[in-house]
């Protein structure tokens, strides 16, 4: 963090003339969000990393915006000895969702995304050295390049997505605490765990939602901004991998005193909290945002 702290920004602190680049690879958030997106590790990792750079260059960096425009962040690259993309042999197709699910986090995340070749194709390189991820993919032939993947066409999606929700790429994030239960409400400790999280501009919050664990399923609430969204507002569902997704519920209120809620800081509150119900499959990415119209 310290490293990228030296480089980026509106002031640098590496020589004497500020020399600031544009932007920086985000290793931080590599290191971490790949095991967390393959449930190898707790969703609050990821948040604890945000938290940090907060914290570091609070100085260098506005509050949220500027870490959209200075840091590129990315799943894998031509330096890795494997590519975030796990093909089983015995059952190539079990781990494909894992795959979108991490694209999907990667661009929902603040930050400047950045897909390695080959991903839309479903290379799967795994070795002892870089080579390992460096296939040829021009070379297999004269259909190499297929815009009917599976992987392309949920990229595009994806991209879609993005484009069209500017909070996506320039809103505030705040880090969501869950709960299965309904009373006991906190940023994921668990790993295979899910990962919640909002981007909030100006009065559009749009939620993304990840369950992590490659078997089991996740029915629970999130918790959501309680001025943008009154009791029985409808969420659409604007992207998800899987192919049969629940839809989400509706906004409802749990009263002071029936939670207990530890948030993205830490706190320790009681409510009222406005939540919002969600079903995921394993391996299952939502992307969400409130309909125009509540219900009443």
């Amino acid at each position: 963090m310290l490293v990228i702290h030296q480089f980026i920004g509106r002031t640098t602190n590496l020589t004497d003339e500020p020399i600031g680049v544009d932007a920086a690879l985000d290793f931080p958030l590599f290191f971490r969000l790949p095991t967390v997106a393959k449930g190898l590790a707790a969703p609050f990792v990821i948040r604890d990393m945000f938290m940090h750079r907060k914290a570091v260059e609070s100085n260098i960096l506005s509050t949220h915006g500027d870490v959209t425009n200075f840091f590129v962040t990315f799943l894998d690259n031509h330096d890795m000895r494997q590519r975030f993309y796990y093909r089983n042999p015995a059952n190539p197709t079990q781990f494909d969702r894992q795959l979108t699910l991490g694209i999907a986090c990667l661009f929902g995340l603040q930050g400047i995304p950045c897909l390695y070749y080959g991903t839309e194709q479903g290379l799967h390189g795994n070795g002892n050295s870089d080579a390992a991820v460096r296939e040829a993919l021009w070379g297999n032939g004269v259909n190499a390049f297929d815009p009917t993947h599976p992987f392309y066409e949920a990229i595009r999606q994806l991209s879609r997505v993005r484009a069209e929700q500017p909070a996506l790429r320039y809103g505030r994030q705040y880090f969501r605490p869950i709960s299965g239960d309904g009373v006991n409400f906190g940023i994921s400790p668990f790993s295979p765990g899910v990962i919640a999280f909002s981007r909030i501009l100006h009065d559009q919050e749009v939620l993304v939602v990840a369950n992590t664990q490659t078997t089991g399923s996740f029915d629970g609430d999130v918790i959501v901004d309680a001025i943008l969204n009154a009791d029985q507002t409808a969420y659409s569902l604007l992207y998800s991998n899987h192919p049969q997704p629940q839809a989400p519920g509706v906004i409802s209120t749990k009263n002071a005193g029936t939670v207990q809620i530890h948030d993205e800081r830490d706190r320790v509150t009681q409510g009222p909290v406005r939540v919002l119900r969600v079903r995921l499959h394993p391996m299952e990415v939502q992307l969400l945002r409130a309909t125009a119209i509540p219900i009443h």
